[in-house]
């Protein structure tokens, strides 16, 4: 009997991280049904993280009226913990490109004041400690609509920023906020350049966008007396990164960290691991990028550091995935069986990962029957 660890990332734009885990412990089941099977499913701070973090367990799903990303009245969901003291916010609930239809979307004037009411509701509910994953945001105004829903007056394109009415309970929060970016607020790798064209924005709506940007950051480092544009992650979330790291010191604690690193915390995990004979990871897809620190390299790492062997699947995987995931001792495995388009993989739905499962629990039954 062998205790399996399966932890993995959504497959994007197909299924959530849940279903994916769900699907590989149940193609798992029929390879070896003897197995003990430890469910921790992961996100990287984007859609999904409230789900994976849920599924963990200690949580309890909370409603506020928030703001969208067009000023409209939304029911949003954030986490408490069962002791009260802790919350897990998803900024794409509230300013999240799924909030807003295509034809909805407007890239110049999307507000993140929605994530701002998240923030004031969990405040409301006493508590001292927040996550906050700022991926998939539909928004690109500096975060001047977060600081406004905690309390600070700023018109982003009038370049004015007073923070005098900034909610003073955020002294007592000690901050964690997942973001996977390292790009700065302006210019050429900056917000409005590298992810507004994501949200709707058309050339010129960039160069636009940088503009107002630049003038919205004059009046917050005047306001907050520091200069975090420049600061890696600065551009995350269209610019909700620069006013978190600007308003920093109003914090008990502040932090910006990789968004699997602060989920694997949430989800407990390393007490998971340390059970584990295997680890099965996944995502996606499984390529180029994997190397610069998605969920499936991060779950490796640390299943390699504890000594347990790990397999990370994928709905697609290349060279460049394999290589990056060998550096660390683990394999690349695919979830496809056929040659098929990224629709029709997609469209599959957990039957095919459901044979993966299986496919690897029969793989390994067989090394364990020639040991």
């Amino acid at each position: 009997m062998m205790t399996i660890l399966i932890a993995p990332d959504s497959f994007k734009g197909s299924l959530t991280s849940v279903e994916v885990a769900r699907a590989l412990a149940t193609g798992w089941h029929r390879g070896r049904p003897q197995d003990e099977i430890l469910l921790c499913p992961l996100a990287d701070g984007g859609e999904g993280t409230l789900a994976a973090i849920e599924a963990a367990g200690g949580w309890t799903r909370q409603h506020a009226t928030v703001r969208d990303p067009n000023g409209r009245k939304i029911r949003a969901a954030w986490l408490r913990s069962a002791d009260g003291t802790r919350a897990a916010i998803e900024m794409a609930e509230a300013s999240g490109l799924s909030r807003v239809t295509p034809a909805d979307r407007d890239a110049i004037t999307a507000t993140s004041i929605g994530t701002g009411d998240l923030i004031r509701a969990a405040l409301d509910a006493g508590v001292t400690s927040i996550v906050l994953g700022i991926g998939g945001s539909a928004t690109t105004d500096g975060g001047s609509g977060l600081l406004n829903g905690l309390g600070a007056a700023t018109v982003r394109d009038a370049g004015t920023c007073d923070l005098a009415d900034l909610d003073p309970r955020l002294t007592a929060i000690h901050l964690r906020v997942a973001c996977d970016v390292s790009n700065p607020l302006l210019g050429p790798t900056g917000a409005a350049a590298v992810y507004g064209p994501q949200k709707g924005a058309t050339p010129t709506d960039v160069t636009d966008l940088d503009r107002r940007l630049e003038r919205f950051a004059d009046a917050l480092d005047a306001a907050a007396g520091r200069r975090e544009r420049d600061t890696p992650g600065a551009g995350a979330a269209g610019g909700v990164g620069y006013a978190l790291l600007s308003i920093q010191d109003r914090f008990a604690s502040f932090a910006l960290r990789p968004g699997i690193d602060l989920v694997i915390d949430a989800t407990d995990f390393a007490a998971r691991l340390a059970r584990a004979d295997l680890v099965i990871t996944g995502e996606g897809r499984i390529d180029a990028q994997t190397g610069f620190g998605k969920t499936a390299l991060g779950v490796a790492l640390r299943a390699t550091t504890a000594g347990v062997p790990c397999i990370a699947v994928g709905g697609g995987v290349e060279p460049e995935g394999i290589a990056a995931l060998a550096e660390v001792g683990a394999i690349a495995v695919p979830v496809v069986e056929r040659p098929q388009s990224v629709e029709q993989a997609m469209a599959a739905g957990t039957t095919p990962i459901e044979r993966c499962g299986e496919r690897l629990a029969r793989l390994i039954d067989l090394t364990k029957s020639t040991d």
